[in-house]
């Protein structure tokens, strides 16, 4: 099973915070790390020193990272115009060398959007399979042949469709509960998908309905990598858990409920259960304490690497 980074910058997290974490990331052997795309803390967290931009973020991550894999859970289709977000992130992808993977989500935090005045359209999801059919469409057009789409909300003519990633196909990430209109998509267009924050019974059947519909689209339902996204608390002892618990204004009980969370026993077997019930076989591990890299240490000695 891998295991991934995955931040809530937002939250309150400079670059140099990000930078650090992504270093000990590598270091320490993990598969990748991501960030969230948001602009405005959740909670009663201060949000200091200020939101970051998850692709410029990342475009500076690239240059200074050499091997782990680069995303977003999930990138924000309300924030950026298709056009621009497939130069954005095809730019990353080469900074990197290849290693970008796009998660994309349609949209949900009203308030951020208030807050920073960007519109934030009724016809979300409408929105964001158009500009799925026009990213894929972009990065996969042939150097020397435009691209064009007339849809809806969205309209290119004659796009040269430039720059091109470094790699031959950007990974897509697809994730969330929807029970029909989600699945069609990931079927369509994903390379994997992502259940954020569920129970493994309830990955279980959402990952049933995805399968149905790649195999109903023609596609091998193995050919898609089924993930999942659950917050980290983890100690060597009881008290070490507390300890963590505590320092993100979370309850243990709480924690080993719907996470994460315990020694690290508890956390290699509770994922094996992620693994054998609803086949999972990636995960992206929510770190909120970005400051605490000790806990990303024993997560990769005492957990990581006892993982097939």
């Amino acid at each position: 099973m891998d295991l991934r980074i995955f931040t809530e910058p937002q939250q309150g997290a400079s670059y140099e915070t990000l930078l650090a974490v992504a270093k000990a990331t590598e270091d320490l052997g993990y598969d990748a790390f991501f960030r969230s795309d948001h602009y405005l803390k959740m909670g009663d967290a201060d949000g200091l020193p200020g939101p970051t931009d998850a692709w410029t973020t990342l475009a500076g991550l690239a240059r200074e990272t050499k091997r782990i894999r680069l995303g977003t859970l999930m990138t924000s289709a309300t924030f950026r115009y298709p056009g621009v977000l497939a130069i954005q992130v095809a730019q990353v992808d080469a900074m990197s060398g290849g290693r970008v993977e796009f998660g994309f989500g349609a949209g949900w935090f009203e308030a951020e959007h208030t807050a920073y005045g960007i519109p934030f359209p009724d016809e979300k999801f409408a929105r964001f399979e158009e500009q799925l059919a026009i990213l894929t469409g972009l990065w996969e057009t042939p150097v020397g042949e435009v691209f064009n789409f007339v849809g809806k909300h969205y309209s290119l003519t004659d796009c040269p469709a430039l720059p091109k990633p470094a790699q031959s196909k950007i990974p897509v990430i697809i994730g969330g509960q929807g029970a029909k209109r989600t699945p069609r998509l990931t079927a369509r267009y994903a390379d994997e998908f992502n259940m954020p924050f569920s129970s493994m019974e309830d990955s279980a059947a959402q990952f049933e309905r995805v399968r149905a519909a790649v195999t109903a689209a023609g596609r091998d339902p193995n050919e898609l990598v089924y993930s999942n996204a659950l917050i980290a608390c983890v100690g060597r002892d009881d008290a070490e858990v507390a300890r963590r618990a505590g320092a993100i204004g979370r309850e243990v009980e709480e924690l080993k409920a719907n996470g994460l969370a315990g020694s690290p026993a508890e956390v290699v077997d509770k994922l094996g259960r992620y693994a054998e019930t609803a086949g999972t076989s990636r995960v992206y591990l929510q770190i909120l304490d970005l400051d605490d890299l000790d806990h990303l240490a024993l997560i990769a000695d005492q957990v990581m690497s006892q993982l097939g």
